[in-house]
């Protein structure tokens, strides 16, 4: 659809959602109302991620210069970066009611996996101060490079959804960090070799339903049916895609936060900013994870 177009679509989703969320928890119970709505600053922040524009700043700078009549009451940088920032939790609950409208919750099928999030070079990190206290020295087996930073974890259903997602220290076990991106789903989930635990695998059974399935390391025997192994490993491929959607087109992968408060703010963004892209694709019968061609010159 033409960038008009997608402006307005994702304003009336924002807003019709927003509306819904403001009957439940009133966002602001004191003070004026801000000039510009939380309406147009997400959607400012959606769109700008779709974009390719990465910093809130310079999503300011977009819209002043080539949008400013349309968001008339846009005002100083500062105030922009802070009315985005205060929306971090907002931005987690909308997108869970997109998710939830997905039907990302109910599938049966979910897949999950890890990524880094590195704060600076691996030979800086002595002189880093970013996130001091919860970076340490991680590695990535896809890159085969080590990092300092910290580890981030999604959980997505079998149409792309992201269902979850975490940040912990780089070095922590993905197996320990598992438990803080289950609590919505039920029925198969698919991790890869680093998931592997029997321990694990009958607690999730026992306790939450979950039956946690992973291809095998090359010396484990594998007594399970090869053509359901073989499928195992091609839908495990379906989360690469999304990661590789986070971290290429909505430069997931870079922190530029100095404080928990803007990179969680930040990493809510674009996830939901995916999962706005997941929503518009069906509404136009596209491919769910088919975002090239979504916007049209």
């Amino acid at each position: 659809m033409p960038l008009e177009e997608f402006i307005i679509a994702v304003f009336c989703c924002i807003e019709s959602i927003l509306q819904e969320i403001m009957t439940e928890y009133p966002l602001r119970q004191r003070g004026f109302s801000p000039k510009l709505s939380d309406s147009e600053v997400l959607t400012m922040e959606i769109v700008g991620e779709f974009l390719g524009i990465d910093m809130e700043k310079h999503i300011w700078q977009y819209f002043l210069r080539h949008w400013s009549p349309w968001f008339p009451q846009l005002g100083s940088r500062s105030t922009f970066v802070r009315q985005a920032a205060n929306l971090w939790c907002v931005k987690h609950i909308i997108q869970e009611k997109l998710a939830t409208s997905l039907g990302a919750y109910v599938d049966q099928v979910h897949v999950i996996d890890g990524f880094p999030l590195p704060v600076c070079r691996l030979a800086r990190a002595k002189r880093c101060r970013t996130f001091r206290e919860v970076s340490a020295k991680g590695y990535c087996a896809a890159k085969d490079e080590y990092y300092w930073g910290l580890h981030g974890s999604i959980v997505i259903s079998l149409s792309g959804v992201i269902t979850s997602k975490t940040a912990t220290a780089a070095p922590m076990d993905e197996r320990a960090a598992l438990f803080d991106v289950l609590d919505d789903i039920q029925g198969l989930l698919i991790g890869d070799k680093g998931y592997i635990s029997q321990s694990l695998h009958t607690e999730l059974m026992v306790y939450q339903h979950i039956d946690l399935e992973t291809p095998l390391r090359a010396n484990m025997t594998d007594t399970r049916d090869p053509i359901f192994v073989k499928n195992l490993i091609k839908v495990r491929r379906l989360v690469e895609t999304v990661i590789g959607q986070l971290t290429d087109h909505l430069h997931m992968a870079k922190v530029r936060a100095r404080d928990l408060w803007h990179l969680t703010s930040r990493i809510n963004r674009k996830i939901l900013a995916h999962t706005m892209g997941i929503y518009l694709n069906r509404m136009l019968g596209r491919e769910p994870l088919q975002f090239d061609g979504l916007i049209v010159d």
